[in-house]
């Protein structure tokens, strides 16, 4: 029997090494589904409950693993609903495949059954490589140039291959005239290295500087020893973009935390005080949480020279990679003998911390939502992998998770989409199987998708070395972040047929899917509750029922903030009183410490 061109697209992934391919089924992509069955699955068919699902679990493992994540989906309607996830991986900067089927090449133009101008569809999401393949002889090439340029660009490209294509007879491209050759799947590596004499101008900004800060993001997850060396000769504080909550761990005593509205308040003090700004791999947009302008000089390392100098008016703007730039900074710096704003800044963090601990211990009714992570952060082992969804799951994780050994943990830092994180976890899991995992979601994103996509985690568990994988679900029966931005952006009260979810019980699902479910509805079943989950053999849905009206207030609210929300009350907001009264036990928490420090 010979070789489809279906049989030849997964002999092409396998010699990528491409493990598993995340996908739902579709007759547009019959001929590529018939050859997983003739190659014995290999690479792995993960079916996913939905194609938005598949492609949010390959930005997960891709994430997770730094390698290239693929997805896979029918013509038409599965294509398009491949487009949430990869605009999640556009926009963070993640390297991901999007395979899709389309309807024959004879029916195209005719107005049939599920056609889609994919290449229209595509245009944007996958700008960086999209392409048609309509003979068997593009093949090696079009699938070769997806895969490197998505590692190149760290971005989502796209392979379209008609239905029809998939199941004739592959031929290779001949040495002959029109046909375009391929070579063996390789990543080709380059180290990108700014000029030596910008560097030195960046030596000079830093070292003239008397109150350094630093502010890293996902671009120096491979740089975290060079960083720790640049701000041990500064004497900087190091502040993190949410995607870079993971390149140092937090118990370093100079690390501030996360930046911005989900950021903290040593963050904030930070770049409010210093007079040099060091940004190493972090395209953060928001200015307003940054110096004032004009306040303090600035350097920025990124390896990609479209994003330097477009969030901050940056003095020197290096180009290339953050490891090997910092590399070659570190020799011109000259340390600084003065420790003082180090000193200030360590000890900010440390009451930080203290101040964390308090609000997390606000009475609630039932549960403080904060008191969720704080609770988990002490008891995460060394080398677990951390999920958040967008929403008020976002908030707790960025504020009060402490990073530390070799976790990891991510989101939708710039899309912030929600939906992803139980899928993330997904993906984390084929990642790396011997870790565990733990995905922080709302009740909202769960009603959305995350109960269909247990359905995937209880079919794949056995494929996991280490089969830990928990589900926190953050139960407050509240669409909880846009309720709150209603109220602090807009000063509207809380709009009841908008924001509030059924009651359902998240633990009494997950064992009817035949996994592990363990509710709780008082603080002190918390604690031990997370001690088993963590400790579970298996996958374990944790089903906390929290407060809705502990409010995500910024360390640093604005007057306009305050001044909205307290219209919303004004207006007869459903929750007021229980938003005061929760809110000034929160603050004052805070408030306690900024007295204490007085």
């Amino acid at each position: 029997m010979s070789q489809t061109v279906g049989d030849y697209l997964l002999q092409r992934l396998r010699e990528w090494d491409v493990e598993q391919v995340f996908a739902y089924p579709g007759d547009g992509i019959n001929g590529i589904v018939v050859a997983f069955g003739e190659s014995d699955n290999r690479p792995r068919f993960v079916q996913t409950r939905h194609e938005e699902m598949a492609a949010f679990a390959a930005v997960g493992y891709a994430k997770f693993s730094g390698k290239v994540g693929v997805c896979l989906a029918t013509s038409g309607p599965g294509a398009i609903h491949l487009l949430n996830g990869l605009y999640d991986a556009k926009l963070d900067h993640v390297p991901v495949v999007a395979i899709v089927g389309q309807t024959a090449r004879s029916a195209m133009g005719g107005s049939y059954q599920q056609e889609v101008d994919l290449q229209a569809l595509f245009k944007d999401v996958a700008s960086e490589y999209l392409v048609e393949v309509n003979v068997a002889e593009q093949l090696p090439n079009a699938l070769d140039r997806a895969m490197r340029t998505a590692v190149a660009s760290r971005a989502p490209t796209a392979l379209i291959i008609p239905a029809d294509l998939q199941e004739e007879p592959y031929e290779p491209p001949r040495h002959a005239f029109r046909h375009v050759p391929s070579s063996p799947p390789s990543y080709p590596k380059t180290v990108a290295i700014a000029a030596e004499d910008e560097i030195g101008r960046a030596a000079d900004v830093l070292n003239a500087g008397s109150r350094v800060a630093i502010l890293i993001g996902q671009g120096a997850r491979n740089a975290a020893d060079e960083v720790r060396q640049v701000a041990e000769l500064t004497g900087a504080g190091v502040a993190k973009a949410l995607l870079g909550k993971d390149v140092l761990p937090d118990d370093l005593p100079y690390v501030t935390g996360s930046i911005g509205l989900l950021g903290t308040r040593p963050s904030y003090e930070l770049m409010t005080d210093c007079d040099t700004l060091l940004i190493v791999g972090s395209n953060f947009p928001y200015s307003q949480f940054l110096p004032e302008f004009g306040k303090a000089r600035g350097v920025q390392i990124d390896l990609d020279g479209r994003l330097v100098g477009m969030r901050y008016p940056t003095e020197v703007n290096l180009v290339g990679d953050a490891k090997a730039t910092l590399t070659r900074l570190i020799p011109l710096l000259r340390r600084k003998e003065d420790r003082s704003w180090r000193e200030t800044i360590e000890e900010n963090v440390a009451q930080w911390w203290e101040t964390m601990e308090r609000q997390a211990m606000v009475d609630a009714d039932p549960v403080n939502p904060m008191r969720i992570v704080w609770e988990l952060s002490s008891r995460l082992p060394d080398d677990a992998i951390v999920t958040a969804d967008s929403g008020s799951a976002a908030n707790w994780y960025a504020r009060h998770l402490r990073m530390r050994g070799r976790m990891r943990g991510s989101l939708s830092g710039t899309l912030a989409t929600m939906g992803p994180g139980v899928p993330y976890a997904i993906g984390a899991k084929f990642a790396a199987p011997s870790r565990p995992v733990v995905a922080l979601v709302g009740d909202g994103a769960m009603q959305m998708n995350g109960m269909a996509e247990l359905l995937t985690i209880g079919r794949y568990r056995s494929l996991w070395s280490d089969q830990r994988l928990v589900v926190c679900v953050l139960h407050n029966n509240d669409l909880n972040q846009v309720t709150w931005e209603l109220r602090a952006m807009g000063g509207a009260p809380k709009f009841e047929e908008s924001q509030v979810l059924p009651d359902v019980s998240y633990a009494d699902f997950a064992r009817s899917v035949g996994l592990e479910g363990i509710a709780v509805s008082t603080p002190g079943e918390l604690g031990p509750a997370w001690d088993r989950a963590l400790s579970a053999a298996g996958p374990v849905v944790l089903d906390v029922r929290c407060d809705p009206n502990i409010p995500p207030i910024p360390p640093h609210a604005t007057l306009d903030q305050i001044k909205s929300t307290t219209e919303a009350l004004l207006k007869g907001d459903p929750d007021a009183w229980e938003m005061v009264t929760r809110g000034f036990r929160t603050k004052a928490a805070e408030l306690f410490e900024g007295l204490r420090r007085g």
